[in-house]
């Protein structure tokens, strides 16, 4: 839990191009704030936990914050990835903002809390099934999430993180942690591959009966654009995924993903590397054959996180997640 110093109170504001200062309860204070971190919040960065206790205020207001010394631990300047420890204190100076129109910014929550629907949830941990097109978390552009969402839709749970992440265009099973214990339990099962995640996709021609695997090291390369780009090559990464193949048809088949190794964008690179690349997907796709896809219906990347498996960090218990398949992948399946 949060100790408040001298009881002076955390408070939540919302930014306008005003100078005036406002307190979303209503009570304007001028001085600055101190919080001391529990052991809850342990090991976190800080730029995450001020996101989650500065809700409303931008991610570049608060990295502005941090950069000029606004916020400080300890008397001392940080860095966004400063990680806390229980008995850090935090100064936190006056931000100096007004009050905005909110009725935009709860509009959008509530149509991407409509992109999101609830598969598994308990005292320590949310799985949510994210619908494709909807952001894992705000940022680069984008000012809201699926994970922003949630905390926007349940405002009086202290905690909620992701555990991992999904493209933006992929859906189903997401992650959160709703105690940091559980967090880090999670995040310790995914490294040491104690995590089994399955994924359904479409990819063009007609998969070898004999590939089962897909063994390539992939390297993350920043294109002139900006756009990230991940590609098959020898100085990258160790990455595998494996296949099965769900059902086979005249040109294209219908694949069950299992990821050994968690890289970015993995499976639509590996897939893309045997040339034989993921139905609808722009950015490591063929122009063509999407083209062709979009004649039976397919809008989207046909890539889907179907399943969890895992020991519950609570109760140790086996555990398992399924996300169907969505009603629009499923005509496409049957147009084919």
């Amino acid at each position: 839990m949060l100790a408040i110093i001298e009881n002076l109170p955390f408070w939540r504001i919302y930014s306008t191009n005003s100078s005036e200062l406002l307190i979303v309860s209503g009570q304007c204070r001028n001085h600055v704030s101190f919080v001391t971190v529990g052991e809850e919040y342990t090991d976190q960065r800080i730029d995450n936990f001020l996101f989650r206790e500065l809700k409303g205020v931008p991610k570049s207001r608060i990295y502005k914050l941090i950069r000029v010394g606004e916020i400080r631990v300890n008397k001392k300047r940080v860095r966004p990835d400063t990680k806390l420890c229980v008995g850090d204190v935090l100064r936190i100076a006056p931000i100096r903002t007004a009050n905005r129109e909110t009725t935009s910014k709860n509009k959008y929550n509530q149509n991407n809390i409509k992109d999101i629907s609830i598969l598994h949830e308990d005292d320590g941990l949310i799985i949510l099934n994210k619908n494709s097109g909807l952001a894992t978390h705000g940022g680069s552009g984008i000012s809201q999430g699926a994970i922003e969402s949630i905390r926007q839709d349940r405002p009086n749970t202290k905690f909620l993180e992701l555990v991992h992440r999904l493209d933006k265009d992929t859906s189903g099973c997401l992650m959160i942690a709703k105690k940091r214990s559980v967090l880090l339990a999670l995040q310790e099962a995914m490294m040491t591959k104690r995590i089994s995640k399955t994924y359904q996709l479409l990819v063009k021609d007609r998969w070898p009966m004999s590939r089962k695997s897909i063994s390539a090291p992939l390297l993350k390369n920043q294109m002139k654009s900006g756009q990230r780009m991940v590609v098959v090559d020898s100085n990258g990464k160790h990455s595998i995924t494996d296949f099965q193949i769900l059902r086979l048809f005249k040109q294209n088949t219908f694949l069950q993903a299992s990821i050994i190794t968690g890289r970015t964008h993995q499976i639509r690179v590996h897939c893309q590397s045997v040339g034989q690349p993921i139905a609808g997907d722009l950015r490591y796709g063929d122009k063509q054959y999407n083209s062709q896809l979009k004649l039976v219906g397919l809008r989207r990347l046909f890539l889907h996180a179907s399943s969890l498996s895992f020991n519950h960090p609570v109760n140790g218990e086996f555990f398992t997640v399924t996300a169907p398949l969505p009603e629009a992948l499923k005509k496409v399946l049957a147009r084919l």
